[in-house]
């Protein structure tokens, strides 16, 4: 064989190897994200979230392939509970080809400042914890939430602190967020429905530390209770600082501070009164969840707030992507939309047409001993419509 004729054959055999290879690893995997704050304060709770959904996809690969010789593959990415990194994030997944779901963000705001970009890129945002009831209501068919909105927690809290505590007089806070001002709105409007007095609103900023004129002011006023909207950062600080200065009422806030961090730092005997709404009920306490919770506690340790919400999300996207058989993410879109008596661990998850859970309850609980004690569910007032 001459030189020429060799070279000639080498090529051709290394093109027909080309085209007769086994699709790389990358060609085979697709990706859903995940999206929450993983440093800084909030790290805890966004840490949570992440491993619920870690969990969710590793199931799913047990299972076999999401479709075809196509396996899963998880994105996590920090959005540091900043509006302005959520949006970073989510073009970063928009412009991922593989990836096609997400499951977040954790903070309203975040969900709701990177809605319009999953909206524009047709990728289905999944949340596990956004709670402001504003967010399904921008008419982004993207988005889909597995939790209770604030207009079924907070009118929740609000009959609990008039009804079952008999309280009259309180006073409100906020962290200015999406989250937190929506809550609070949410919680002194049925309050004050109900006959009580809101003796004053007032609102703080995230990061801020010294919360010592603002709580005179308010001790000043003889509350019975203070509701706070926010996230456990600030609310342990709140508290430390209140009972320093005398400022012995209870406090009271929604999803954001049930978490084990907020004990932690506001100690438990500072604690110790707290009240809190979380949306459903413990996983502890469903047979659903039973086999999640042990795997999930024998791999990290103590379950996150938010870790088996973050698995049902990640959950519904698997789901989806597997009846789409498809990398299409409008496809896929539209196996979420369709998604009906979806079996979660924290019970059976539909969509309303807003992409709102439908029918999802609150707890009420109260820290006792270092513990989140369970007090009652509350049911909503009404049943979100069926997507039509």
């Amino acid at each position: 064989m001459t030189r020429r004729a060799l070279k000639a054959w080498l090529l051709s055999a290394v093109v027909f190897a080309t085209l007769t290879a086994p699709v790389s690893a990358k060609e085979d995997e697709v990706s859903i994200g995940v999206v929450a704050p993983l440093t800084g304060d909030q790290a805890y709770i966004g840490i949570g979230v992440q491993q619920g959904a870690q969990l969710a996809v590793e199931d799913a690969n047990v299972k076999g392939p999401v479709f075809g010789n196509t396996r899963l593959k998880l994105l996590s990415m920090d959005d540091q509970h900043n509006p302005t990194q959520a949006v970073l994030a989510a073009n970063k997944l928009i412009a991922n080809p593989d990836a096609l779901g997400v499951v977040g963000h954790f903070n309203s705001s975040c969900s709701k400042a990177a809605s319009s970009i999953y909206h524009e890129g047709r990728m289905a945002q999944v949340s596990p914890a956004s709670t402001n009831p504003d967010i399904s209501k921008q008419g982004f068919d993207t988005f889909f939430r597995v939790c209770a909105t604030d207009d079924v927690q907070a009118p929740a809290a609000a009959n609990f602190v008039a009804s079952k505590l008999g309280l009259k007089k309180i006073a409100v806070l906020d962290d200015q967020t999406t989250y937190g001002k929506g809550l609070a709105n949410e919680f002194e409007k049925k309050f004050k429905a109900l006959g009580g007095t809101v003796l004053r609103h007032d609102g703080i900023k995230q990061g801020e530390k010294d919360f010592t004129p603002l709580l005179t002011k308010i001790k000043s006023l003889g509350p019975e209770l203070i509701f706070y909207g926010g996230v456990y950062p600030e609310m342990a600080l709140l508290i430390k600082q209140s009972r320093k200065m005398g400022l012995e009422v209870p406090w009271m806030g929604g999803d954001g501070i049930y978490d084990v961090s907020l004990i932690r730092l506001a100690t438990p005997e500072l604690s110790e009164g707290t009240y809190a709404t979380m949306l459903g009920v413990d996983p502890h306490s469903l047979p659903e969840a039973k086999d999640f919770v042990a795997r999930y506690e024998a791999r990290y340790g103590e379950i996150g707030s938010f870790s088996a919400y973050a698995y049902d999300a990640a959950n519904v996207l698997i789901e989806a992507i597997r009846r789409a058989g498809t990398r299409d993410r409008e496809t896929v879109l539209n196996q979420v939309r369709s998604t009906k008596d979806f079996p979660g661990v924290l019970g059976v998850i539909n969509f309303d047409a807003k992409g709102d859970a439908i029918g999802k309850s609150i707890s009420i609980f109260k820290i006792e001993n270092g513990k989140f004690k369970f007090i009652e569910e509350v049911k909503p007032e009404v049943a979100n419509p069926p997507a039509g």
